[in-house]
């Protein structure tokens, strides 16, 4: 189905500019974003097909993927992934990963691809695990954020697969929700966050992660985790067990999505705390002075009873079910118009260091 456009300029100065330098015409705003089901193999051929068209040419579409959606263009088309800047009002400074179909298209992507790679690769792909490596002449500088590294991943999700197969070439995919938002695990978030800013949404159902991947930067003497992820520093160390990992980047130019102080927020404001019981819950909360309807709790092992608070959410007390529930259930506080979001702290053990991060930047 053709879909309606309207021209002009971006509404957001920062990104009129991001264009400007990289001269690039601003890319059309559609009226409504179309919706592709794959429930089927017929649906879903068609889905790869349509999809792999607008991708061909130069436009950008909304993908499932295992960890959570992905907002595709094509990764070797600088115009093409300047759409997904604009679509997301994504600062330029942000690099977005490459997804890939196997590994010697991760290869053509890299400038070097070494034994580190070649081991992680064979031990977590396809899934949850992007490697930071110097990259191609190829890839565009909008896609690394001006710098000399590139993160490439093979995502698990088949429909993710076969449509980068389609297409031949790599796919640069950050997540499909507006910068610094809840990233999307369904379609419909993704509907809630970008209609109109897109022509099409695959539906894939519920990512089956719920968190974005691991980052893991393999272009110094140590092995540096740049995002944590539910592929654990642990497994990795447990595969290179010659390899120093440490954690964080210590660099000025971002090397993978994620660094930014804040991400993955909702709308609400959101706390992590701990609480004893309902009373010590509201004590700590008292000053905010915000209706106690308003109120929501995301609560897994000190569960309160909730009678004076919007609602209460329980997640599961174990990590893996616990990230594929929490953006959904942060999307529903935001649909049902929570002001403040209460979640309780996780264990402060490996298993949950993923979820920690995420829920240290969406508090900030």
């Amino acid at each position: 189905m053709p879909f309606k456009a309207i021209w002009g300029a971006s509404p957001n100065p920062s990104h009129n500019s991001l264009l400007t330098i990289l001269s690039i015409p601003y890319i059309a705003r559609v009226v409504e974003s179309e919706l592709l089901s794959i429930e089927t193999p017929e649906a879903q051929a068609e889905a790869v097909a349509r999809a792999a068209a607008v991708l061909r040419g130069g436009g950008v579409v909304a993908v499932p993927t295992e960890t959570v959606y992905g907002l595709a263009a094509n990764a070797l088309d600088e115009a093409a992934v300047a759409g997904i800047f604009e679509a997301k009002n994504r600062p330029a400074e942000n690099p977005v990963i490459v997804h890939v179909a196997d590994e010697s298209m991760a290869r053509d992507c890299v400038a070097n691809w070494p034994e580190t790679a070649q081991a992680l690769a064979g031990a977590f792909w396809p899934g949850p695990l992007t490697l930071v490596l110097p990259k191609a002449d190829d890839i565009p500088s909008i896609v690394t954020a001006g710098g000399d590294t590139v993160g490439v991943r093979l995502p698990r999700h088949p429909f993710m697969q076969e449509l980068i197969r389609t297409c031949r070439f790599p796919l640069a995919a950050p997540s499909a929700n507006l910068s610094n938002h809840i990233s999307p695990t369904t379609a419909p978030h993704v509907q809630t966050q970008l209609t109109g800013r897109i022509p099409l949404v695959i539906d894939g159902s519920a990512a089956q992660v719920g968190i974005e991947s691991t980052v893991v930067d393999l272009t110094g003497e140590t092995l540096r985790v740049l995002r944590p992820g539910m592929v654990s520093a642990e497994a990795i160390a447990a595969v290179l067990p010659d390899v120093e990992v440490t954690a964080g980047n210590d660099e000025g130019t971002l090397k993978s999505p994620g660094q930014l102080k804040r991400h993955y927020a909702p709308n609400a404001r959101l706390l992590v705390l701990k609480w004893a019981g309902e009373e010590d819950l509201e004590n700590q909360i008292a000053y905010s002075r915000t209706p106690h309807d308003r109120v929501y709790v995301l609560a897994h092992h000190v569960i309160v009873l909730g009678t004076r608070f919007g609602r209460v959410l329980v997640l599961p007390n174990e990590p893996v079910a616990y990230a594929r529930a929490l953006y959904a259930e942060l999307h529903s506080c935001d649909t049902e118009g929570a002001e403040l979001i209460c979640v309780e702290a996780v264990p402060e053990t490996a298993e949950w260091m993923a979820i920690a991060d995420r829920l240290e930047h969406a508090a900030q």
